[in-house]
């Protein structure tokens, strides 16, 4: 590949682009942007769209029809966005380092267990506009620059691109994996028209280990590297929009937001760094707080107090649909039993019919 290419410039002269050169800015640019690491790879991911396209066939991705709606544009990023040439990969840590350990909310089983991710400020618009300022830097220096942002709002297959630009291996539990960070990292990409050069993917440091596999508390990760989505809990929290199956309910514990579980196994998540964003950072305390007191939230309640989080695009009829079934693994106590008692009359028939099975629950106890 050649370093320097003649372009275009604003005053119609031909620009002179030294990729590697920019290249090196672009990672000095996303670095004072608050990413920790940045990753370079090309379009090519034809070794990954077979696994895709059996996914989807074999129906794990259940109800995300979004999966399978845009064909092969996930796969084959000049589909998606023409003239694509690179993808730049970049990670920003999320774990907040206030949030209270994961393992004894989990142990208390009339405490509510959010994912970590989504304890603070909706990550979709921290990184968008992270991701929105560095395309403008580059846009600023390279007049011929065309690209398009995106962090997790599109056909975009994030962890084979951010393993191909070297930022870290997928982990058989599906998740990208990095020895300095573990996999406590949100990633966003930058599609672009420019031929920089790309990066070295890493080796692989699972090794034998199959901790991941073994925590899944619905054993959704059926094999090494193969997720049934259909029995993750972080699908039936938040992807699944219907009745969450009565088989399953059993198995979700307190977890009224994601699963944290597979992440908690990992032996690399011992290296993992904290977050320096204040975004990120715990609101509202929903780090450590009892189930009852989230279930009494009112629809408005729900709305002010979770703006601007991730976990209000799921809606408070979903809300309460996932926290009904953590009452139902509650130990019975006078609190839980009034808490499912107050919402057996709710208006929703899906909200309704999980109070319903979570009394149930405490009646046969």
């Amino acid at each position: 590949m050649q370093n320097r290419k003649p372009q275009q410039g604003q005053n119609g002269n031909p620009q002179q682009v030294n990729y590697a050169a920019l290249a090196a800015q672009i990672r000095g640019w996303a670095h004072e942007l608050g990413f920790q690491a940045v990753g370079i790879s090309d379009t090519d991911l034809s070794a990954a769209e077979s696994g895709l396209l059996e996914w989807l066939a074999l129906g794990w991705h259940g109800e995300q029809d979004y999966m399978a709606n845009h064909g092969t544009k996930r796969s084959r990023p000049a589909e998606l966005v023409p003239g694509t040439l690179r993808v730049i990969s970049l990670r920003m840590n999320y774990l907040p380092p206030q949030a209270r350990d994961s393992w004894q909310v989990l142990a208390e089983g009339e405490r509510a267990f959010i994912s970590r991710y989504a304890l603070g400020r909706d990550y979709h618009k921290v990184l968008r506009n992270r991701l929105a300022k560095l395309a403008d830097k580059i846009r600023a220096e390279v007049a011929d620059f065309d690209g398009r942002v995106f962090t997790d709002s599109a056909p975009v297959m994030e962890v084979e691109l951010a393993r191909k630009a070297g930022l870290g291996w997928r982990g058989k539990h599906t998740l990208l994996l990095s020895r300095e960070h573990g996999s406590w990292f949100f990633l966003g990409e930058i599609y672009l028209n420019l031929p920089l050069p790309v990066d070295i993917p890493q080796e692989e440091h699972c090794g034998s280990c199959t901790r991941c596999i073994e925590i899944c508390p619905t054993q959704a990760i059926i094999a090494p590297y193969r997720l049934d989505a259909r029995r993750c809990i972080s699908y039936l929290t938040i992807e699944l929009k219907s009745s969450i199956p009565v088989e399953l309910r059993p198995l979700i514990g307190n977890r009224i937001y994601g699963c944290d579980d597979c992440q908690l196994a990992c032996p690399w998540n011992g290296f993992a760094q904290t977050t320096v964003e204040p975004d990120f950072a715990v609101r509202h305390g929903l780090d450590d707080v009892s189930l009852a007191e989230l279930f009494a939230w009112d629809e408005a309640e729900f709305k002010t107090k979770l703006s601007g989080s991730a976990i209000y695009r799921i809606g408070h009829e979903q809300w309460l649909r996932n926290i009904a079934v953590a009452l139902g693994n509650a130990t019975k106590s006078i609190v839980v039993i009034a808490a499912l008692k107050s919402r057996a009359e709710h208006p929703s028939e899906l909200v309704r019919e999980h109070v319903a099975w979570a009394l149930l629950q405490h009646a046969n106890r």
